[in-house]
């Protein structure tokens, strides 16, 4: 059925556990999955939700979203060794994360996408959008939601 799932993953919770469920999937059907992270550029400002809060060089923000990444993707990779599933990770740098996870899915001729939700409604949905949603409206391969 599927033979290339692609995980895209923020990090969360909701994340780590559609991470989980996308490996098993990947091995009951005998997949490989490809996982994703996508991270905007680094800036001198320092941001808490929407709001920026304080001021760290461009080279430190790097430093930190190298790190961020590499743990969020190391949870996909683990995951994958422990369930026998064959997997590879990227992390792009790109302040559209939605894009990212289409553009990636073109590119690694995945068949599958695999995401959570994180279910935001209402004015704060409404104010920054939902990339699972942009992905679901956009896609152009089978997009399965984990909530």
């Amino acid at each position: 059925m599927y033979k290339h799932i692609l995980v895209p993953t923020d990090g969360s919770p909701l994340s780590r556990a559609a991470i989980v469920a996308a490996v098993e999937l990947a091995r009951l059907l005998g997949s490989r999955v490809t996982g994703v992270f996508a991270a905007p550029a680094a800036t001198p400002l320092v941001y808490r939700g929407l709001l920026p809060v304080g001021y760290r060089p461009p080279p430190k923000n790097a430093a930190m979203i190298e790190k961020a990444a590499r743990r969020y993707l190391e949870v996909i990779e683990r995951a994958a060794r422990a369930a026998g599933v064959s997997c590879e990770t990227f992390h792009v740098t790109s302040d559209f994360p939605a894009d990212t996870i289409l553009t990636v899915a073109a590119k690694r001729k995945c068949d599958l996408i695999f995401m959570a939700s994180h279910g935001r409604r209402g004015p704060l949905g409404r104010l920054i959008g939902s990339e699972t949603q942009k992905v679901l409206t956009r896609a152009e391969i089978p997009v399965l939601v984990h909530r």
